[in-house]
């Protein structure tokens, strides 16, 4: 093997990289806040909702987690402009992969939801809490805490996931890589870089969520 790797042409565009590393988080962050309350709302739906309520987000949830994330972003993306609504990449990215983590998100904020034991919630109300008190301090932080390490790897891996936005020529991260590649034709230096980057966010990411939870929920 003769292979000789060069660095020297992916460090010169350290600066294009960057830019794509401030898109993917930025994607990420508006995708994770606006996921995980479209979330919390869906399965709250699932859960205290009437029976069309619970039919209609049940619905939602199926046929989001049972079709690919890119095919949702290119109906989004190339579907919609049919029905005469055209969005930019980054619209049509974020509005994508906001209704996809809602879903991964709504399954697993329902499960800790149906964690709070009845007689817990019923405590509340003898205590004189309202309904809004009640849902937000004897079920909603509760349940929290149980999905908590759930909730945050699943916000990890849509941070992975925005790679896809490529697809459209959203110009996160791995969009970038490519370009670089076509510039500079070092194709195994540009990926191998990108994936060090992707790696070294996600432990960023975990650690930064482990120390929320320290301090919202004591945990170690």
């Amino acid at each position: 093997m003769s292979y000789v790797f060069n660095f020297r042409d992916i460090w010169a565009q350290q600066d294009f990289l960057l830019d794509g590393i401030g898109i993917t988080l930025l994607l990420s962050s508006v995708t994770i806040a606006a996921g995980f309350v479209l979330g919390a709302i869906v399965a709250s739906m699932r859960v205290y909702g009437g029976a069309t309520i619970r039919a209609v987000s049940a619905a939602y949830v199926e046929i989001i987690r049972n079709t690919p994330l890119i095919v949702q972003l290119f109906i989004v993306f190339f579907g919609l402009p049919g029905l005469g609504v055209r969005l930019d990449a980054m619209t049509a990215s974020l509005i994508a992969l906001t209704i996809n983590l809602g879903a991964y998100t709504a399954e697993i904020v329902r499960a800790g939801l149906e964690a709070i034991p009845r007689a817990q919630i019923e405590a509340g109300h003898s205590l004189g809490l309202s309904g809004l008190q009640v849902f937000r301090h004897v079920v909603m932080f509760p349940a929290l805490k149980i999905i908590y390490p759930a909730l945050t790897s699943q916000f990890v891996l849509m941070m992975l996931a925005t790679s896809i936005v490529s697809q459209i020529s959203a110009p996160d991260l791995f969009h970038v890589a490519s370009i670089i590649q076509s510039r500079t034709f070092r194709d195994f230096e540009i990926y191998l870089v990108v994936a060090f980057i992707y790696l070294a966010l996600a432990l960023a990411l975990r650690i930064l969520f482990a120390g929320v939870g320290r301090i919202a929920f004591g945990r170690r």
